[in-house]
């Protein structure tokens, strides 16, 4: 067993004037080439981000003192994912959601020569070799889940529970063209529960395997409560709908490179904690250590031999950073990072980020009194 108590230095990215982050755990900062990393730059943290206020899209260059060199601005962020901010298929070129004439849409955008095209939809994710994309409805998850959708658009939908005409689009990132995959009426109607009726529902937290043929979501519907969210999985032509865990709670997840996925999940008759799916369907069998206390953004290491998560904020208002060994089911690193009083939707989450070689780590944090982005090089053993 290691030390677990690391003494890696944690290197400051980002610094004032400003707030900078990069937003969710389940896309790379990093370019393929390792040195360019992307980034939001904003002048508050202690609101919501409304209509009219801007994010200011930037490159951080690890290779010349981390200087920050400003590329565009976006009306369409939050502060739990961003703007969906994420290079296409490792890049040159970079996608990020915006608002322009009243509607959200996407920008593709090459740094080095400043040519830009634009997709008519608002894209959440993009499969691994940038040529397509998966768009849903952020004025929906704006009044349904504030903290994860966009201000500034109407929702068509909102007073609609089960719409037919809105739900998960498949946008071919090179014409725009999009199309219906599934709506949020099919999903519904998919091994339906007497629990659905009189439910608003949504789609959330989409996203691609690493071999680019299929997707997961959440499917998550409520009243005036709490939701309630089962895990599904669905193939990039439309069909092999599957249900993965519908027992009532599903969380963050992300996909193993042998096409396996674990989730935060409730499953009956045992307590809450990290399930792994295997590939193809089947039961799922758990995954324990006592340091899993609780809901955590989960990610795989690109070669799939670790888990790198975190927690939040304990009782002493410390979060903290961890990676798990797969094979020897034990943590070989773990660390402690000081957590700001910041509640729901404006909270920092560390949101940890694998770099594309896996050696590094990139968290957002608000330990040193202002929203910034950090970097970790942790020693781990093979």
């Amino acid at each position: 067993m290691l030390n677990l108590e690391d003494s890696t230095a944690i290197r400051a990215l980002t610094h004032e004037p400003g707030h900078h982050f990069f937003g969710y755990y389940d896309k790379s900062p990093w370019d393929a080439s390792g040195r360019w990393i992307l980034g939001l730059r904003v002048p508050f943290m202690e609101r919501p981000p409304g209509p009219d206020d801007e994010a200011e899209v930037g490159l951080i260059d690890t290779l010349q003192g981390d200087e920050w060199a400003p590329l565009a601005t976006t009306r369409a962020w939050n502060w739990q994912q961003g703007c969906m901010l994420q290079w296409l298929g490792g890049g040159p070129e970079i996608l990020f959601n915006d608002r322009r004439e009243g509607r959200f849409i996407a920008r593709i955008l090459h740094p080095q020569t400043g040519v830009e095209r634009r997709i008519p939809r608002p894209i959440y994710a993009a499969d691994p070799e940038g040529g397509l994309g998966l768009s849903i409805n952020f004025s929906r998850l704006h009044h349904q889940r504030p903290g994860y959708g966009y201000a500034g658009v109407p929702d068509p939908w909102e007073a609609t529970p089960e719409p037919e005409e809105d739900g998960i689009f498949a946008c071919d990132l090179a014409t725009g063209e999009s199309r219906l995959l599934l709506s949020i009426a099919e999903a519904a109607r998919h091994e339906r529960d007497a629990s659905f009726d009189g439910k608003i529902h949504r789609f959330n937290h989409l996203q691609f395997s690493r071999q680019g043929d299929r997707f997961a979501f959440l499917h998550r519907y409520r009243a005036d409560g709490p939701h309630t969210t089962r895990l599904l999985t669905m193939g990039m032509d439309g069909g092999d709908l599957q249900t993965l865990s519908d027992h009532g709670m599903v969380s963050h997840y992300d996909w193993h490179p042998d096409g396996s996925l674990i989730a935060w999940a409730s499953r009956r008759g045992a307590p809450d904690g990290y399930w792994l799916f295997p590939p193809g369907g089947g039961e799922p069998r758990p995954l324990r250590h006592p340091a899993f206390g609780g809901d955590g953004h989960c990610s795989f290491s690109p070669c799939g031999r670790y888990l790198l998560t975190d927690s939040y904020p304990d009782a002493a208002g410390e979060q903290t950073l961890m990676v798990f060994h797969l094979k020897r089911r034990e943590l070989v690193y773990s660390r402690q990072i000081r957590a700001l009083p910041l509640a729901d939707e404006i909270r920092c989450d560390l949101h940890p980020r694998w770099s594309r070689a896996g050696g590094q780590i990139c968290i957002d944090s608000a330990f040193g009194g202002s929203r910034q982005m950090y970097l970790l090089s942790p020693h781990l053993p093979q």
